[in-house]
């Protein structure tokens, strides 16, 4: 059973795959050379489901930190003996400037360790297990490596050293002050042979993998507000998780880490949920320019094709290649963090009806519109549809934000969106050639402001409540100040507000969703960092700031030591849950940094 936290973990990525190296500096997460792509190392679900491990022999103490303005990572060992540090990234191409980032990317995982100070002798231990630890490869020795073949990949390790091959490959070697040894892991197709790298080539594409992140950086990152380190490295995450060669965005880049330790809320968020997707360009407007939104609205447009009219949904997430059937399948040979089971992929959400996701999508294009220019007549035929359905669609019930396994209903956040969507698309009209349409749209919004107002409050929870007629509270209803509705500071979001912080807040201070018992699984689950940072910007918008610092502190120090968020916390022990790192969380933190920094400016 791998015990190791989640919170161990740092991400890498080459904006067409991830990594998550542990502080102890194992590699126990690659899929390669997609994030949906089938594992290559997974012993964070599994002992014997593949790493690689490279430190020192014998005792240590660890330390990290991302080098400046990139997503490299660097850990430094120190021992009795002398200081090793080890950089670890996903190689980007050559020649990249900022825009491009990942556009070449090489398929490379590189580790270059360079002994700092006195004498450091290193472990190393490399055990592919290729499709999720199906198989034992055969690891073929070669001059300067090894070569990996079993399954539909084929692997090649560069090694400085010579490889000791049983199972796994293994080797020790003695470094000294100022000596450098580079490692590599390239994949490439079956058939394919992949290319040994010499030492110096490993240190250059290193170099030019830290000049194209300080590159992105530089081109995209403009916030100043307060927590500027936070936003921008929020920023960099999120970027991490986008798939460079469709515009696709991930929700996190890990399957089945779970909600609950030993539980069975174990998803796959290895795709592109158009909520989530919508919700992180809406962040990068304030982490970093986001350029590459036209890409992802072409995209979208292009996986929807055919979608939405007045008969049929829109899907609610693709694969990140546009692919819709993702059925959700279980992997029984896997016993899953913590014994968490079951390990799934695919992921069964995608046939179900969420009608917020037609609010999410136009109010992103609105909000980026400046940085979208002239919509292709494609796009803006799709997005006039999203409108059209909203309007014809919002009566009917659904699975809402929070993808609930039980019986549709009338959610109150899915109802709030498609008014959003009709009042941004109205703003939108004359740019997307649809002004006849707008006395249709203003019709079907005031008909929604109707029915919320009537139906989506509760006298007797005295807030807005989860469902039309029901009592339940759900941290999604903050939302109706946060999107413009109702003003955050009006009577009823007031007391919504009161009702969330003392009755959905758990013992650590964070909040929940929503009760778990009222969504047709067993189990339980963590206080959701994404909803404690819904509250720290409706305290803003409120013009409750210092509350909403202390709200944005308090998950701010959810944090692990290089910056990252899963998708909840452990209401007793603070420990993290879910998959590792989770946009949602990045996004809530962005945007809860940017409401405080609005509400600051507006109180000066």
């Amino acid at each position: 059973m791998n015990d190791r936290p989640i919170a161990d973990y740092a991400l890498l990525s080459d904006c067409h795959t991830a990594a998550l190296v542990s502080r102890h500096g194992s590699v126990d997460w690659l899929c390669m050379p997609h994030f949906d792509s089938r594992s290559v190392l997974a012993r964070i679900l599994g002992p014997d489901a593949g790493h690689w491990l490279i430190r020192p022999a014998g005792t240590f103490t660890s330390t990290r930190r991302y080098l400046d303005r990139t997503m490299a990572l660097e850990t430094t060992f120190r021992t009795p003996t002398g200081t090793i540090t080890v950089t670890d990234a996903l190689a980007s191409g050559r020649s990249e400037t900022g825009h491009d980032l990942g556009l070449h990317a090489p398929h490379l995982l590189l580790r270059v360790v360079h002994c700092t100070e006195g004498r450091v002798t290193l472990d190393v231990e490399f055990a592919p297990r290729p499709e999720y630890g199906l198989i034992k490869p055969r690891l073929t020795p070669v001059e300067g490596g090894l070569r990996c073949h079993g399954g539909p990949d084929t692997f090649g390790l560069c090694s400085p050293y010579p490889l000791e091959i049983t199972d796994m490959a293994r080797c020790t070697a003695d470094l000294q002050a100022g000596q450098y040894a580079g490692f590599a892991l390239q994949h490439v197709a079956a058939g394919g042979h992949p290319t040994l790298w010499s030492q110096q080539e490993i240190l250059t594409h290193l170099k030019d993998t830290v000049a194209a992140w300080r590159a992105w950086s530089g081109h995209h990152q403009r916030y100043a507000g307060p927590w500027a380190d936070l936003v921008d490295h929020s920023g960099r995450v999120l970027q991490s998780l986008s798939f460079q060669p469709t515009g696709a965005i991930v929700a996190a880049p890990t399957t089945s880490l779970p909600e609950e330790i030993g539980g069975v809320r174990n998803w796959d968020y290895r795709y592109s949920w158009v909520r989530d997707a919508s919700f992180t360009l809406d962040a990068l407007w304030v982490a970093a320019c986001p350029y590459e939104a036209e890409q992802f609205f072409r995209w979208l447009a292009q996986a929807a094709a055919g979608d939405p009219d007045h008969h049929h949904d829109l899907q609610i997430m693709f694969g990140i290649r546009g692919e819709r059937d993702l059925s959700e399948r279980e992997l029984p040979h896997l016993p899953g963090w913590r014994d968490s089971r079951p390990v799934r992929t695919g992921n069964g959400a995608w046939a179900q009806r969420q009608l917020d996701v037609y609010g999410e999508l136009l109010a992103a294009f609105h909000k980026l519109r400046e940085h979208l220019h002239d919509a292709d007549e494609h796009t803006r035929t799709f997005l006039i549809g999203l409108a059209d359905t909203a309007a014809v669609r919002w009566r009917e019930k659904d699975q809402g934000i929070w993808e609930v396994r039980g019986e549709p209903q009338h959610f109150l956040y899915s109802k709030l969106m498609c008014w959003v969507a009709l009042d941004r698309a109205l703003d939108l009209a004359e740019e997307l050639g649809a002004g006849e349409r707008t006395p249709h749209w203003r019709r079907a919004r005031d008909e929604i402001r109707t029915a919320i107002e009537q139906e989506g409050w509760s006298e007797r929870a005295g807030a807005y409540t989860q469902a039309f007629g029901s009592d339940t509270l759900d941290a999604s209803a903050l939302m109706v100040a946060i999107v413009g509705f109702e003003a955050a500071d009006s009577p009823r979001m007031r007391a919504t507000i009161d009702a969330v912080k003392t009755r959905l807040t758990g013992p650590n201070g964070m909040v929940y969703r929503y009760l778990a018992s009222t969504d047709g699984l067993p189990g339980e689950e963590g206080t959701f960092l994404l909803c404690t940072c819904w509250l720290a910007q409706a305290l803003a918008l409120a013009g409750d700031v210092e509350e909403a610092r202390t709200v944005f502190e308090r998950v701010a120090g959810c944090m692990n030591d290089v910056g990252l968020l899963a998708e909840e916390v452990d209401p007793v022990t603070g420990e993290l849950l879910g998959n590792f790192p989770q946009a949602f969380s990045h996004i809530g933190l962005v945007n809860a940094a940017w409401a405080i920094h609005q509400a600051q400016s507006r109180t000066a």
